[in-house]
């Protein structure tokens, strides 16, 4: 399995080559497959939606294919992932994307497609493989409301893949609200590893290796542990 689990998408060159290196041919020898099922969840302007989408675009495939999870019959969709040979989950909503996976009973073929494909999540797309994605730690996090406004108190964790969990936008002028102190009230609560990782960072996940890659600024939190100092 080789996951790529980015804040905000292929922002810098250390990403895309990154990126390049895990799929081992040009991206114009390759199929993308773009889910956006996380966006539509998401209230208010999507000018981040289109702009992440044009700039995945433009890096040159040879297709480039759009796939929501809802609505389309189970075998299809399963299908669609299978001819990529890249899936790329955008974000927004990572309890409607989670709910979706599950709801649609879509977790086992996208783990069995994931096996021999390269993946890349962005933000949301990056959240829905820890064990902890749960009510729990909605509450630790501080988002239960974003779980709240789909008409859920529950959510189940669609892959639980490991026990870390990834909170993306650190230090974002879009999320001005996530400082240094912001992470550090939630340490103060977790019972359990946390990643914050800003835009420009992404998690690495080969097997059971995982490695930070970035251009900016992230912070891993063990259990207990509360000001690590910021790693670039």
């Amino acid at each position: 399995m080789n996951l790529l689990l980015t804040s905000s998408g292929l922002r810098n060159d250390t990403l895309r080559d990154a990126l390049r290196d895990m799929l081992g041919k040009p991206f114009a020898s390759a199929n993308v497959v773009f889910v956006p099922t996380a966006s539509v969840a998401e209230p208010g302007d999507h000018g981040w939606f289109v702009a992440d989408m044009i700039r995945l675009h433009g890096l040159g495939w040879r297709e480039f294919d759009v796939l929501e999870l809802n609505g389309l019959p189970q075998p299809m969709v399963l299908d669609r992932l299978r001819h990529a040979d890249v899936i790329y989950v955008e974000g927004g909503n990572h309890y409607h994307l989670a709910r979706s996976i599950t709801g649609n009973n879509l977790a086992d073929g996208f783990l069995e497609a994931l096996e021999s494909r390269v993946y890349v999540g962005v933000s949301a797309g990056s959240m829905i493989f820890s064990q902890n994605l749960t009510a729990h730690s909605a509450d630790v996090i501080g988002d239960a409301a974003d779980l709240h406004a789909l008409g859920a108190t529950t959510v189940q964790p669609p892959f639980g893949l490991f026990d870390w969990y990834l909170k993306p936008h650190l230090y974002s002028p879009h999320f001005p609200e996530r400082d240094d102190a912001w992470a550090d009230r939630i340490v103060e609560r977790a019972d359990f590893p946390i990643y914050f990782i800003d835009d420009e960072t992404a998690i690495h996940v080969s097997g059971d290796k995982v490695d930070v890659i970035s251009e900016g600024r992230w912070r891993f939190h063990p259990i207990g542990t509360r000001r690590p100092p910021v790693s670039r």
